[in-house]
């Protein structure tokens, strides 16, 4: 199809929607529809009108150039269209872009050391605050799941719910294995060590997304360990889930009531089993989140912290910043910013744009 002939169709569509919903016909689940597709084509709609809107004063101070009372001032018209048109040419095409559907949600951020024993636990930590702290200066909500420190004061296991507007479209582009170097507080000599941690980000699932029946699943009730204040080991409050028909095991013990870890526990098993079905719709080989975080082995990693140097490297697209403090300060954007552009221009491509 065309290019003019496809912006012409998702105007004339967004119309049509626009009429079946004022016409009052439309009633229910059938007027949900309509509207959130006709919201879906809203921007997109808004920005052929924006492209159409300057390449019509561009024709128009083309004829201009004929006048020559009138030259200057439609040379001068033109600069200017023709460094706004490519702008507005590039931000149409980004707009007719697949959507991911996930990209909107908020997300659920996981976080465990995986090969470096004690210092891969307290780089966790670290990295477990700094997406706190990028959340904070985005304006989400951060909210701990589970926490459960390693006894160096460095984390084993870390979950947390980021909510927000477009959170996983941000978030997304962390999943993966982060490799620290640097000289760990313990070693004596002075000797830098390598050490890696794995990140997931799941989009957040509603009940509606993923159906889950009561039968598939085996829940066990145990007394929690570790650090979490008296109840420790006195009471059966953390909580295992299984589910049977994909071996995915989730296991809650943050809170003191049983029913709130089952409730957490079932909205992390929800999200990663979410991600199962969207991995498997878009043709991945991760089917599963093992495949999405790695296995931790040191040379699997997509990016590099090193302390000595001060940077900080992401090898998905071979972009370094000498400026590790600030990125452990919570300052992701310049690093998800390129890698947003990255893929938009790979999708550009698969489009043919």
């Amino acid at each position: 199809m065309k290019f003019d002939d496809r912006l012409e169709r998702i105007v004339a569509r967004s119309d049509e929607l626009q009429a079946l919903m004022s016409s009052g016909e439309a009633a229910g689940d059938e007027f949900v529809r309509f509207s959130r597709e006709y919201s879906e084509l809203e921007p997109v709609v808004a920005s052929i009108r924006a492209w159409k809107e300057v390449a019509v004063q561009k024709e128009g101070a083309q004829a201009l150039l004929l006048d020559p009372e009138m030259r200057e001032l439609a040379q001068l018209e033109l600069q200017e269209i023709s460094e706004r048109l490519p702008v507005l040419e590039h931000e149409l095409r980004l707009a007719l872009l697949p959507k991911d559907a996930a990209d909107e949600r908020s997300a659920i951020l996981e976080i465990r050391p995986a090969a470096g024993g004690d210092e891969a636990g307290l780089f966790a930590a670290e990295l477990f605050d700094a997406y706190r702290r990028f959340s904070e200066q985005n304006g989400w909500r951060f909210e701990i799941m589970e926490y459960a420190e390693s006894e160096v004061a460095g984390l084993k296991d870390g979950m947390a719910t980021i909510s927000g507007r477009s959170v996983f479209a941000r978030m997304k582009y962390e999943s993966g294995v982060h490799r620290v170097q640097r000289v760990p507080a313990t070693e004596s000599q002075g000797r830098i060590h390598t050490s890696t941690v794995t990140v997931a980000v799941l989009p957040e699932a509603q009940e509606v997304d993923v159906t889950i029946n009561e039968d598939d699943l085996r829940i066990d009730v145990y007394r929690a360990s570790g650090a979490g204040g008296q109840h420790v080991n006195k009471t059966e409050s953390a909580v295992r889930i299984t589910h049977l028909p994909t071996g995915v095991v989730v296991a809650m013990q943050e809170e003191r009531s049983q029913h709130k870890n089952r409730a957490k526990a079932m909205t992390i098993l929800r999200a990663r089993l979410y991600e199962a079905q969207r991995m498997e719709a878009h043709n991945s080989r991760a089917a599963d989140r093992k495949s999405q975080v790695g296995t931790g082995d040191r040379s699997e990693r997509i990016r590099t912290y090193n302390f000595p140097q001060g940077r900080v490297t992401d090898h998905r697209i071979n972009l370094t910043l000498h400026k590790i403090e600030r990125v452990m300060g919570g300052e992701f954007d310049e690093i998800i910013d390129a890698l947003t552009r990255e893929e938009q221009t790979e999708l550009l491509a698969a489009e043919g744009f």
